[in-house]
């Protein structure tokens, strides 16, 4: 397949600015084989069985975006891509000329030393704890498609209720929709509910640039599969419900590694063979993203194709403040 078969028309009216008042408040739109309905998301409580189990991504997002300037006194915009260890953290830098190894930049006064280039990236040293500097300092990275500056509200709203794990730059955005009630409420009916966390980096932005998905190259991410969530893995007699593309890509980077623990690149396209979940609770991506093709993998190429133009016809929400998807795997569809 190539990247142009994920191509749809999207209305910027309909990309989701902010989000809703209540977090389970989204629309839900449930895809079955070829079938689509339409309801809402609290309709999980519905679609989810006894012995079920829903596997969250447990990131947190950090504030991962700083405005500092270089030691010539030029601008440069900071974006994390994750953190390397205690100080250093590999980065996007926006700034007008490339920066070279042992110059610095500035960032209220403090200093950030360049270590080296390292492909797109900068690996930089804060020279103090990266996490409680970024805390400090910067600010929430909201995605490229939000036009507004973050504000105070995006703090929580851009953050899951279950989020512990340091690292993300980006939220796993199918997970904004629940909250503590209608998790409570899953468990009560006999849902299990168990953690993976996978830190969504920078490049999860990064477009399919040429046509032939063969040679697209995806960003590595670090994924790690506590334990408890194994054995809940391992002895769960329901299906296995992963809440976003993050959490699909853990479970199946650990199926055909039999890590769990480690980094992926992990590309799913139409055509791969899913070893690890039986359903998905994920969100409306954007056309053309390595997103939409995981989904189109999992669900169905013309099935998603199908729900897509529904969603839009019907003014679903879009991307990560927008509406969501419950996905069953279509077992007969090849591509």
């Amino acid at each position: 397949m190539r990247r142009s078969d994920f191509r749809f028309d999207l209305p910027e009216s309909l990309i989701a600015q902010r989000p809703l008042d209540e977090r389970s408040a989204s629309r839900l739109l449930v895809l079955a084989g070829d079938s689509v309905r339409h309801g809402q998301f609290d309709d999980l409580l519905d679609l989810l069985d006894p012995d079920d189990l829903l596997v969250v991504n447990d990131s947190r997002v950090i504030k991962a975006r700083l405005i500092a300037h270089k030691d010539s006194g030029g601008h440069a915009e900071v974006l994390v891509e994750r953190l390397v260890d205690r100080t250093r953290a590999l980065c996007q830098v926006r700034v007008s000329k490339p920066l070279k190894p042992n110059r610095c930049l500035y960032q209220d006064g403090h200093r950030i030393d360049v270590v080296e280039r390292d492909g797109e990236f900068y690996l930089l040293d804060f020279n103090a704890p990266v996490a409680e500097y970024l805390d400090a300092h910067g600010e929430v990275p909201l995605p490229p498609y939000i036009e507004r500056p973050p504000d105070s509200a995006d703090e929580d709203r851009y953050q899951t209720v279950y989020a512990a794990a340091p690292g993300a730059v980006a939220a796993p955005t199918a997970g904004l929709h629940f909250d503590d009630d209608l998790l409570d409420r899953l468990r009560t009916k006999g849902v299990g509910v168990a953690s993976v966390t996978l830190h969504v980096g920078a490049g999860t932005f990064k477009p399919v640039r040429g046509d032939d998905l063969s040679r697209h190259r995806m960003h590595a991410e670090r994924y790690s599969i506590p334990g408890a969530t194994r054995q809940a893995l391992d002895e769960c007699d329901g299906r296995v419900v992963a809440v976003g593309t993050t959490v699909v890509r853990t479970l199946e980077s650990a199926a055909a590694t039999g890590n769990d623990c480690g980094e992926t690149r992990l590309f799913i396209t139409p055509g791969y063979r899913f070893r690890a979940v039986d359903a998905v609770v994920t969100n409306f991506h954007l056309p053309e993203s390595t997103l939409l093709m995981l989904v189109s993998a999992f669900a169905g190429v013309e099935p998603v194709r199908h729900a897509y133009e529904e969603a839009v016809q019907r003014r679903y929400r879009f991307f990560s403040y927008g509406d969501a998807m419950f996905c069953e795997r279509n077992e007969d569809s090849d591509v």
